[in-house]
């Protein structure tokens, strides 16, 4: 992970290929000691991915399927309360 500002990283996908990516939040899970970052590209702002990241700025996948239904309820809790949207509507 590049970092291009506070608020823009740049990051290489399983092809080789480089994204500019904006940083829309970030989440802290304190009794796992984990933090994640919800990501999306200017030209495809409905596409959000959610990544693990550590203390170094790397970036890993989430693989727990706990983990992942956890960062989708903060996902949308973060849309409902910034948006005033839910997926009930």
């Amino acid at each position: 992970m590049d970092l291009m500002d506070e608020k823009q990283i740049t990051i290489m996908d399983e092809d080789g290929n480089q994204h500019v990516m904006e940083i829309l939040f970030t989440y802290e899970h304190p009794e796992r000691g984990k933090k994640y970052v919800f990501l999306y590209e200017k030209n495809n702002p409905e596409e959000i991915i959610a990544m693990e990241y550590n203390d170094n700025g790397e970036l890993f996948e989430i693989e727990s399927e706990e983990e992942y239904e956890e960062v989708e309820e903060v996902f949308n809790a973060f849309n409902e309360d910034n948006f005033g949207e839910s997926e009930e509507d």
